[in-house]
């Protein structure tokens, strides 16, 4: 009976290890993903869109550089501070709907990483732009 007890404590604390084993490489594959892509180009124009509520996703996005480029920013029901938008090397400072579309003509960039942040710098988010 003592065996049998002794027994399944260990099976029973092996299957733990091994589930907590294969959740942590789960989250770590998951959060090593790349964003879905959210650029695209139309009529030569590239459009970056975003989402905005408790920060901006994708943080960071890829684009090309050298080609009239629009940061085209959604929000559904945005109450927190990812409701207004800071780029500071544009001078640009934007408030946004809570819900709704909002274009921001970001020019031909060169290459770089461009950076933003919410209102109150708490949320940030990157474009990197490359050939």
């Amino acid at each position: 009976m003592k065996k049998n007890i002794i027994t399944a404590i260990i099976v029973s604390v092996i299957l733990i290890a091994f589930a907590l084993i294969i959740t942590n490489k789960s989250n770590q594959t998951t959060s090593q993903k790349v964003p879905v892509n959210n650029v695209s180009i139309v009529n030569n124009v590239q459009i970056i869109e975003l989402q905005a509520k408790g920060g901006y996703t994708p943080r960071v996005s890829k684009a090309l550089a050298g080609i009239p480029t629009i940061l085209r920013i959604n929000t559904n029901g945005t109450f927190d501070c990812s409701s207004s938008v800071r780029i500071p090397t544009m001078n640009i400072f934007k408030s946004l709907p809570q819900s709704g579309t909002t274009d921001i003509d970001l020019g031909t960039q060169k290459v770089g990483k461009l950076q933003g942040t919410c209102g109150m710098g708490m949320y940030p988010f990157e474009i990197n732009f490359s050939n």
